[in-house]
């Protein structure tokens, strides 16, 4: 491996004008830069038109209740992020991507969903001229019964464990392999292929060739991603308690921009995160030995951030190992079948307020 340059603190303030906002390099490596401002200066000033390959990103979203990390009222969201959905568009290669990590919100004082994030999908693709690649849904199975007033508390509803994730494309055929993102085979699909089968259309329509008993080693995933947000104890997490520093409160897991940097890009590519927080994207870039810039507003999730650059990663996690996956070393998550514990279900008659009437004992 190439030895690495020195690495530079964070330096002092290096101005850009521009809407009346300022723009400064607040770290770098040899592979990226992070910089300290808004944003949309920062596509205006440091980013060529289609010079990016993967813009991979979770903003702030569009919440009811203010947050520390900031965020937009839901109902302001689309004017607010469509100069950022423009600029993406006109930063990106014809080839590139840009994925959207994006939570929903509740309306205030009453269990029914904010159509926001979906609203900014269609906004993206009618009036910046996105298409949608494909959506994903990232589950989260550590996520807490939430919002606890209509889950835990009047029961009528399920916990919200689903983030969406959009990936949008410049044009409708971005590059892009499957073969970077695979997985283990099922139990039942190690059996078939060691006991065998019988070709023939299902029932369903589908007809299941003899070319289905070639083993490919591992399987083509679906559009949901598993995976838990449960960091506790990284690198990141350690610098910030023994610095004082308050960790950001809404850091998605590396697994995520990881399988979107594997799937869509090469190594040298350009990827950004306009939103970064503390700067995962940029962490996992820097890994995969992609170029990478984040952008940031609050300084105060950068202090913790530099702390992913400070140590040389791991390069047997670097580049599409293709040797076998070992069972023993994957994460696995159960999801059960509905009808799990049916039989042994309440019956007991619904409100038929619809549970608007608080319950005086909680069970």
């Amino acid at each position: 491996m190439a030895k690495r340059k020195q690495e530079r603190r964070p330096s002092e303030p290096q101005d850009v004008p521009g809407i009346g906002q300022h723009l400064r390099k607040y770290h770098e490596t040899k592979s990226g830069t992070i910089y300290l401002g808004d944003s949309r200066l920062l596509f205006e000033k440091h980013v060529r038109a289609e010079s990016v390959d993967l813009i991979m990103t979770s903003p702030p979203f569009g919440l009811v209740r203010k947050k520390t990390y900031g965020n937009v009222d839901a109902d302001a969201y689309l004017a607010w992020f469509k100069p950022f959905g423009e600029a993406f568009f006109r930063a990106l290669k014809p080839s590139g991507s840009l994925v959207v990590d994006i939570g929903g919100a509740w309306i205030p004082g009453q269990p029914t969903r904010s159509l926001y994030h979906y609203e900014l999908l269609v906004m993206l693709c009618r009036e910046c001229g996105f298409h949608l690649a494909q959506d994903y849904f990232w589950w989260n199975p550590a996520r807490l019964p939430t919002p606890a007033e209509w889950v835990t508390v009047r029961r009528v509803r399920v916990k919200d464990a689903v983030n969406c994730i959009w990936w949008l494309s410049k044009t409708p055929w971005p590059k892009a392999s499957n073969r970077r993102v695979l997985v283990p085979y099922s139990d039942a699909m190690r059996d078939l292929l060691k006991n065998g089968y019988k070709a023939k259309r299902r029932p369903s329509g589908h007809d299941i060739s003899k070319k289905f008993s070639v083993d490919n080693k591992a399987a083509i995933p679906p559009n949901v991603i598993a995976v838990a947000n449960t960091e506790s104890n990284s690198q990141y997490l350690r610098y910030c308690l023994e610095n004082g520093l308050h960790a950001h409160p809404a850091r998605f897991p590396a697994d995520i921009p990881e399988y979107f940097i594997r799937m869509l890009t090469d190594p040298k590519d350009l990827v950004i995160d306009p939103f970064a927080g503390s700067c995962v994207t940029g962490e996992v870039a820097e890994r995969l030995r992609r170029r990478w810039i984040c952008g940031e507003i609050i300084e105060d999730y950068l202090k913790g951030a530099v702390a992913r650059f400070r140590k040389p990663f791991d390069a047997q996690r670097s580049l599409f190992s293709i040797s076998p996956i070992k069972k023993s070393k994957s994460i696995t998550y159960k999801l059960w079948h509905p009808a799990g514990i049916w039989g042994d279900s309440d019956e007991t008659p619904l409100a038929q307020d619809g549970g608007k009437t608080r319950p005086l004992n909680r069970q």
